[in-house]
């Protein structure tokens, strides 16, 4: 199979977190397409399971929702940082807990249509208190619930984000399977 061939890229915006490009590309049969690519550095996501099994979640306002959502804590990557070091500082961050250590769960994209954007998935337990340190506008509540919760919160629609649906059922299996625990 003939490659794609980006022949122009042109930055459209260039932002904080993100940049976007619009790049013409010639297809393997000849002919061109735009596509416009979203670029961002990625990050981390982290599912916190407490001494009791509870999953712990963060309900945080997401300005693209205009709503609250309950997710995985998660955040972004600096340049060049670790995946497992973003998790850790995610962790401890959002959520008032450090782990012992991180197993991995998956790299993802977040919207492989549009976006670069790569996240990497990990699960912690063993967890022991830590400080909070909120971005200055994040404003976030944790909640805790049993595994079979979070598995039907996802089926009735109260998670809708996708990293922390990934991460519930991935780790659903792996709690059945028993490789991890």
């Amino acid at each position: 199979m003939d490659s794609y061939k980006v022949v122009k890229s042109e930055k459209t915006y260039d932002g904080l977190i993100l940049d976007v490009t619009v790049d013409t590309l010639t297809m393997p049969h000849g002919g061109e397409a735009l596509r416009e690519t979203v670029l961002h550095n990625g990050g981390s996501a982290i599912l916190p399971v407490d001494n009791e099994g509870n999953v712990i979640l963060v309900r945080q306002y997401r300005h693209s929702a205009k709503n609250f959502v309950l997710e995985i804590p998660a955040g972004i990557r600096e340049l060049n940082e670790d995946p497992y070091d973003c998790a850790m500082r995610e962790l401890e961050e959002e959520t008032g807990c450090k782990a012992e250590k991180l197993s991995f769960l998956t790299a993802m994209y977040s919207a492989i249509g549009f976006c670069s954007e790569v996240i990497y998935i990990y699960y912690a337990d063993k967890l022991s208190p830590g400080m909070q340190k909120f971005d200055h506008d994040e404003f976030i509540e944790l909640e805790k619930h049993p595994l079979e919760k979070a598995v039907e919160m996802v089926f009735n629609g109260d998670i809708r984000d996708s990293k922390t649906i990934a991460a519930i059922f991935m780790y659903q299996h792996i709690a059945t399977e028993q490789k991890f625990l």
